[in-house]
C-alpha cells in the first residue's frame, strides 16, 4: 500500500462551467477516449491552445452542471473498489467511447479499396499504440505489455476473415464490416448480463471492443494524438479507461478515476494503484448521473462514489483521506521489517504477480520472493505462443529482480476463465470442470515442454520452484515429473546452464487433492493451497455467480477443515504448505490461517504491509485459539463472528484503512507516534 500526496485539495469547489470563449479542445482525444458527445458536459484542454484559439477548434459550449442551477440533495452511486484512496473534487466527464460512421454498401468495383482502407487503418491503428506506448514514463512500463497484446489483435485472423467476408459478399463499407465483425466476435463471450460476472470474460470482451474503436477511429481518420489535458485537480469519469488513457493523463492532476465497467482486476484498476490514486469502477450509471463540474467523494476503500455531497461529508471525505494516506505511510515505513508473530514466529509473506514490473514492486513493499508468478498471461491475447527463448527472458527478468529470494512459477492455467485462442480449446458445457490447467498441458506436452524448458534455464539465474495447477490425481503428477526430467535433459544437451535440483509441487484447489494430501506427499516437493479454486470446487458455486457470491466464502468450516488437512499433512510429511489465494490478502483471514498452520502466504503485494502488521499483532497461541473456535463452528457467519469478536477490536485501523488522528498529527510533525505498534 504506498503513499501519496493528498487526494483532496484545500477548499476545492465546483468549477464553473466554462463558456465557449474560455475553453479549448481537442480536436480528437488519445485513444478511447472520444469527443464529448451533445450532453456529455465533458470539458477538456488541448495542451498550448489559449482562450483566443480559432473558434473551430473548440468544443462548444455545454449546459451547466446541475450544481449551478440548484443544490440537489447528495447520491450515492455503488460500484467496486478498484484502488484504495479517498479523493474530493469536481468531475471531467468523458462520452462514450464508440465512434460513429455513415453505413452504406458498396459498388463491386469498391469492394477491393475497401478492403485496402481497412489494411491501412490496421496499420495507422498499430502505429499510433506504438506512438503511446514510446511516450510513456517508466512508471507506466506495465501498460506495454498490453498495448502490445492491442496490435496483435489488430492483426488478428479472426478479425479479418470476418471483415473481409462483409465487404466481398455483402458488400458493407469498411466501417460497416468492421463494426458488425467485432459485435459477432463480442457477442461470442455471451450477453453483457452474463459477461460482467466474470471479471477475466468481461475484460476480454472489453479488449475487443477497444481495438475495435481503434479500427474504426483509423477509419475515418480519427488518430489524432491530443491527450486529456485537466484545467485544474479534477475526477475522471468515463465508461472506461485503457492504459493509454491512464499514461497520458500520468502528469495531470487526476484526482481519482470513476468507471461504467471494469473490475478489480481491470486495466483501470490496476492503472489506479500504479498511479497510486483511488478508483471505483463498475459504477454503471456513473455517467447518466454525473455531469462535469458536479462535486464528487470518491471512496476506494468502499467502493462508493457520491455525487453532490453535503458540507459535513465533505469534511468527513477530506478527514477519510487524509487517515488514509498517514495510515498508508505508516504501512509502508515498516515495509521491510520481519513479518513475525507477536511472540517472534517469522511467516513468510510473498507476492502473486502477472508482469515482470510487479516483481519489483513487490520487492519494494517488502515481499520476501514471488509466491505465484501466472505464467498464462503470457498466452493470453496473442495469435502465437510464446516460444522458449520468450518465455525464459520474461522469467529470468523475475528471478533476478527478487534474487536472492525464491521465485514460483506456475506452469499455465490456461482454460475455465482464461482463455487462450492459440490452444484451439474444445467448446464445453462447464470450462472450469473441463480440459484446463494441467490436463490442457498433459493433452499437449510438446507446448508444456517449451515452458518446462524455460523454467530450467531460468533456474541458473535465482531460487526457482515450479507449480503445478488444479491437479487432481496422483497420475497427473508423475506425467508432470516425467516431462520435467525430460526438458531438463534437452537442456543439458544444449550445454546451457540450470539449477541441479529445483523443487516441484502442487496447487491443492480441487477438493480430492486436499483429501488426498497423505498420498501426494509422496510425489510433491510443496503444496500451495489456491483457495480461489477451492471455494468454487468444494462448495459447487460458480465463483462467478453474482447471485451466489454471499456463500462463495472462504470462511466455510468446509473449506477451513481442508486447509487444516493439507497443514497437517505437510508438517506429517515434511512437505511445506502455502497459501495464494485472496484469502491472503484478508487481514482477519490471515490470522486465522497462522492458526491452521501456514507459516507462508502469498497475495498482492499492495495487501503485504497491511497482513504483516496485522499478524504482528498477535501470538501464534492467540492465533491457534481462534482457529480451533472456527473449526468447531457450523457456518461461514459464525466463523465471521468468531474473527470479529476476537480480532476486530485490536483490527480497527487495519480494517477500515484509516489511521487515527494520533498518526495523522505525528505525519505532519515527521515523527512516528509514540505507540505505534510497528
Amino acid at each position: 500500500m504506498a503513499a501519496r500526496k493528498s487526494s483532496t485539495p484545500p477548499d476545492v469547489k465546483a468549477p464553473a462551467t466554462p463558456t465557449g470563449q474560455d475553453r479549448a479542445s481537442a480536436p480528437s482525444p488519445p485513444l478511447p477516449l472520444a469527443p464529448p458527445e451533445p450532453g456529455s458536459g465533458a470539458s477538456v484542454r488541448e495542451l498550448g491552445s489559449s482562450p483566443g484559439a480559432d473558434s473551430k477548434d473548440r468544443i462548444p459550449s455545454v449546459p451547466p452542471s446541475s450544481t449551478e442551477i440548484e443544490r440537489l440533495d447528495a447520491r450515492l452511486l455503488k460500484g467496486i473498489a478498484g484502488s484504495p484512496g479517498v479523493a474530493v473534487g469536481p468531475a471531467l466527464v468523458l462520452g462514450d467511447l464508440r465512434a460513429s460512421f455513415v453505413r452504406r454498401h458498396v459498388p463491386s468495383a469498391q469492394v477491393q479499396l475497401e478492403l485496402d482502407r481497412v489494411k491501412q487503418a490496421v496499420h495507422d491503428a498499430k502505429q499510433t499504440l506504438r506512438e503511446v506506448s514510446l511516450r510513456m514514463p517508466k512508471a507506466m512500463s506495465d501498460a506495454s505489455p498490453i498495448l502490445e497484446a492491442y496490435e496483435m489483435m489488430l492483426a488478428d485472423p479472426t478479425l479479418h476473415e470476418r471483415i473481409e467476408r462483409r465487404v466481398r459478399h455483402d458488400k458493407k463499407c469498411a466501417e460497416w464490416a468492421v463494426s458488425e465483425a467485432c459485435e459477432e466476435i463480442v457477442a461470442m463471450f455471451g450477453p453483457p448480463e452474463s459477461v460482467e460476472r466474470d471479471a477475466y470474460i468481461s475484460e476480454r470482451r472489453h479488449d475487443i471492443e477497444f481495438v475495435c474503436d481503434r479500427l474504426l477511429r483509423a477509419l475515418v481518420g480519427d488518430t489524432g494524438q491530443h491527450a486529456v489535458r485537466l484545467d485544474e485537480p479534477m475526477i475522471v469519469v468515463a465508461r472506461d479507461l485503457s492504459p493509454a488513457d491512464t499514461a497520458s493523463m500520468v502528469r495531470e492532476p487526476a484526482l481519482a478515476f470513476v468507471t461504467c465497467v471494469g473490475t478489480r482486476t481491470s486495466h483501470t484498476s490496476i492503472m489506479a494503484r500504479a498511479l497510486e490514486i483511488p478508483a471505483v469502477v463498475g459504477v454503471a450509471d456513473a455517467l447518466s448521473q454525473i455531469r462535469t463540474g458536479d462535486m464528487l467523494v470518491v471512496d476506494g476503500l468502499t467502493g462508493l462514489v457520491t455525487v453532490h455531497p453535503t458540507e459535513e461529508s465533505l469534511r468527513d471525505a477530506r478527514m477519510r483521506s487524509e487517515q488514509h494516506l498517514a495510515f498508508a505511510r505508516r504501512l509502508l515505513s515498516a515495509r521491510h521489517k520481519p513479518c513475525v508473530t507477536a511472540d517472534g514466529v517469522p511467516v513468510a509473506l510473498k507476492a502473486n504477480v502477472e508482469l515482470p514490473a510487479e516483481a519489483i514492486l513487490a520487492v519494494d513493499h517488502g515481499a520476501q520472493g514471488i509466491g505465484l508468478y501466472r505464467t498464462e498471461f503470457l498466452y493470453i491475447d496473442r495469435t502465437t505462443q510464446p516460444g522458449e527463448d520468450e518465455q525464459y527472458e520474461v522469467y529470468r527478468a523475475i528471478v533476478e529482480a527478487v534474487s536472492p529470494q525464491p521465485v514460483t512459477l506456475r506452469t499455465f492455467d490456461i482454460g475455465g476463465d482464461k482463455f487462450a485462442s492459440t490452444f484451439q480449446m474444445p467448446a464445453e458445457m462447464n470450462p472450469a470442470l473441463g480440459l484446463r490447467a494441467v490436463r490442457l498441458a498433459l493433452r499437449q506436452p510438446e507446448v508444456f515442454l517449451t515452458q518446462l524448458r524455460a523454467m530450467v534455464r531460468a533456474s541458473a539465474h535465482g531460487d526457482v520452484r515450479i507449480m503445478v495447477p488444479m491437479v487432481a490425481s496422483v497420475h497427473e503428477m508423475r506425467e508432470v515429473k516425467r516431462l520435467l526430467a525430460q526438458a531438463v535433459e534437452h537442456v543439458k544437451a544444449r550445454g546451457l546452464s540450470f539449477e541441479e535440483h529445483i523443487p516441484l509441487g502442487m496447487m491443492i484447489e480441487v477438493p480430492a487433492a486436499a483429501v488426498m494430501a497423505d498420498v501426494f506427499a509422496r510425489e510433491s516437493e510443496f503444496f500451495s493451497l489456491g483457495t480461489n479454486d477451492l471455494v468454487q470446487y468444494a462448495l459447487a458455486i460458480d465463483r462467478a455467480s453474482q447471485s451466489l457470491a454471499a456463500q462463495a466464502s472462504p470462511f466455510n468450516p468446509a473449506i477451513l477443515r481442508l486447509i487444516k488437512t493439507v497443514t497437517d499433512c505437510g508438517k506429517k510429511y515434511g512437505r511445506p504448505v502455502s497459501l495464494c489465494g485472496a484469502m491472503a490478502s484478508d487481514p482477519l483471514a490471515a490470522c486465522l490461517l497462522v492458526g491452521l498452520g501456514l507459516r507462508d502466504l502469498s497475495m498482492e503485494a499492495a495487501a503485504i504491509p497491511e497482513i504483516k502488521e496485522a499478524i504482528r499483532r498477535l501470538t501464534v497461541a492467540e492465533a491457534e485459539a481462534i482457529a480451533e473456535q472456527a473449526l468447531e463452528c457450523d457456518s461461514a457467519e459464525a466463523v465471521e463472528e468468531v474473527l470479529a469478536r476476537e480480532l476486530a477490536p485490536r483490527f480497527i485501523d487495519l480494517l477500515a484503512g484509516l489511521a487515527d488522528d494520533t498518526t495523522i498529527q505525528s505525519s505532519r510533525s515527521g515523527a512516528p507516534p509514540s505507540d505505534a505498534p510497528i
